[in-house]
């Protein structure tokens, strides 16, 4: 009989919902211990109050393994975090164009590039209109975090760029774009000046070259930001408001 009962009970414990995690909590776990890594740098911690990491991975749905890329990367905060997610057979593909490069990342890119952390990343030196590499086929997810509102300005043919994108993700891929909110009506006006971008504007351009929306998120909102004021990192850290900009994200994916 006792042996009757202790199987009875390895058999509800085996089937118990309870006991096996729910897939959100599995995926948040898992941004969560990404951001909690102790060999994470000390000035990338200094800014996570305002850029929300374990948020941020948690929408971008990574898992490891995942062939991803990231474009305008900059110096490779949010790369790294990628780069961690889908480690260790993943790859990430981190596009800078050559202005980024020779104006602000001459030292701080490769110098990011040489953490273990980064051994999956593969550095793509290539400008927007044509942001990734050949071999960059069947990605699962392509993200471009507070740098559409750049390419504004910048001059590119960002249908063109949008449109590559959509070729290179599998179907069901996801192209998620964040960025800074500007006031609504206002399209791309003031993405050089405020460094923002009407969310309607972003979202009407990525529709065209073929993507559906799929979902949004409001964890990177702020409803008292007037979004009347420069949000670039250094305009934005001199007036000691680095990370307070509204933020909208949004998750796009490629029928399939």
């Amino acid at each position: 009989m006792r042996t009757v009962s202790i199987l009875g009970a390895l058999l509800l414990f085996a089937c118990s919902g309870a006991q096996k995690p729910a897939a959100g909590d599995d995926t948040r776990s898992r941004a969560q211990a990404v951001v909690a890594a102790p060999d994470r740098a000390p000035e990338d911690r200094a800014l996570d109050g305002g850029r929300k990491p374990a948020e941020t991975l948690e929408f971008l749905h990574l898992q490891p393994g995942m062939k991803v890329a990231e474009l305008g990367a900059g110096a490779g905060y949010t790369t790294e975090l990628m780069a961690r997610s889908v480690a260790p057979e993943g790859v990430v593909y981190a596009q800078n164009p050559d202005l980024f490069i020779q104006r602000f990342l001459k030292t701080r890119w490769p110098d990011r590039l040489s953490r273990p952390a980064m051994k999956n990343v593969v550095r793509v030196d290539r400008e927007f209109g044509d942001p990734l590499p050949p071999e960059a086929k069947g990605l699962d997810l392509v993200l471009i975090n507070v740098i559409y509102h750049d390419t504004t300005y910048m001059d590119v043919d960002r249908d063109k760029m949008n449109k590559a994108v959509f070729d290179a993700l599998k179907p069901g891929g996801a192209y998620v774009v964040i960025d800074s909110s500007a006031k609504p009506g206002t399209g791309t006006a003031d993405a050089k000046t405020l460094h923002r971008i009407d969310e309607q504007a972003v979202r009407a351009e990525v529709e065209r070259a073929g993507f559906k929306l799929q979902a949004g998120s409001d964890f990177l909102r702020n409803p008292e930001d007037a979004r009347d004021w420069d949000s670039s990192p250094a305009a934005a850290a001199s007036a000691g408001r680095r990370g307070q900009s509204d933020r909208f994200a949004l998750r796009f994916v490629k029928p399939g």
